[in-house]
């Protein structure tokens, strides 16, 4: 056979096939872009409802509480039931703010979980009362407010705030751990916190 003859033969089959892959891909629907598809980002799963925290079991120091948690980008209240102390409700002062930050420090219950709620706050964060010259209702947490982590600086602002571990304006007033080192500034829990918690940390105002 000659070269032309095996040119021509090639030329029918190759244009066969082109014919045979278009109607396969007009058939699967298949169209061509060059442009990419962006699908968005998936769809939150959060409800962010607060599960209701039941009735509360008669008992020294059983009390309903009110804390604040993550939940998305905002931290939100929740209702819980917990023994704060032996003794008879209610309690005052740092030791309302030691049993609402225990509360904060524990992971999130099955309901609270499953509405999209988390804690920012670690156990490593404790808090005690005023130092030697500090005025009354004063905090102290293990560390510098400002240096703990934004989200969890405003659970523990808008928890105590709402507590009575304030002031009668609904102020907390917080330090860190060394009086001579961390003054101490006094916080609020607004709603650009709880919309935004990483402003937490620049919202205190110092304590003259």
């Amino acid at each position: 056979m000659s070269p032309r003859g095996t040119r021509g033969t090639r030329r029918p089959a190759a244009l066969l096939l082109t014919v045979v892959v278009a109607l396969l891909a007009a058939g699967c629907g298949i169209r061509g872009t060059s442009v990419p598809v962006d699908a968005g980002a998936a769809p939150s799963r959060a409800s962010c409802r607060a599960p209701e925290a039941g009735r509360v079991a008669e008992g020294a120091g059983r009390v309903s509480v009110r804390i604040y948690l993550l939940c998305t980008s905002r931290i939100l209240s929740v209702n819980r039931n917990a023994q704060l102390s032996e003794k008879k409700a209610p309690i005052e002062g740092v030791e309302a703010a030691r049993a609402l930050l225990e509360q904060l420090r524990q992971p999130p219950t099955a309901a609270e979980s499953s509405a999209g709620f988390s804690t920012a706050v670690e156990d490593w964060i404790t808090v005690s009362g005023p130092a030697k010259g500090d005025p009354a209702g004063s905090l102290r947490l293990s560390q510098p407010p400002e240096e703990l982590p934004p989200n969890a600086l405003a659970q523990i602002i808008c928890t105590f705030a709402g507590s009575a571990a304030a002031d009668e304006e609904h102020r907390v007033v917080l330090g860190g751990p060394d009086s001579d080192r961390d003054p101490l500034k006094r916080y609020e829990c607004t709603d650009e916190i709880m919309s935004r918690p990483e402003v937490a940390v620049n919202s205190g105002v110092l304590v003259s």
